[in-house]
């Protein structure tokens, strides 16, 4: 994870989106392409993501329409491994923050310290 904001549930994806890249004030120049689902498609995250960083490539990575129940989609299924393995730690198995500077606080402690360097250790200690 590079960047996280918490914003109300009533911001919709493509304007968070939006609002996330433009906190970004140039901090990763090397990226050139941005992989996002089904809710950043349309103009309004478009406008916003060449606005922000205009070097940037956006892919939508979506499901096919004929697609019946569940379907690996290229690049999405890391994000979404990678959740499933944060899911595995206690603390991070419910969101009991009541405030969005506080939840953010722990999405970039626990998930990115904790749980990573758990599943790491977990690693090392397999191969030992």
């Amino acid at each position: 994870m590079l960047h996280a904001i918490v914003h109300p549930a009533d911001v919709q994806d493509r304007d968070g989106g939006g609002l996330l890249l433009n906190t970004l004030f140039g901090r990763f120049p090397f990226l050139t392409k941005l992989f996002a689902d089904g809710g950043y498609q349309g103009p309004v995250f478009a406008s916003a993501a060449a606005h922000a960083m205009p070097g940037l490539s956006v892919e939508i990575v979506k499901r096919s329409d004929t697609a019946k129940g569940f379907e690996v989609l290229p690049k999405r299924w890391v994000v979404e491994r990678s959740f499933g393995w944060f899911g595995r730690c206690r603390r991070l198995a419910k969101d009991f923050e009541n405030l969005n500077r506080t939840a953010l606080a722990f999405l970039r402690l626990a998930s990115i310290r904790l749980a990573s360097i758990r599943l790491m250790l977990r690693r090392l200690c397999q191969t030992a």
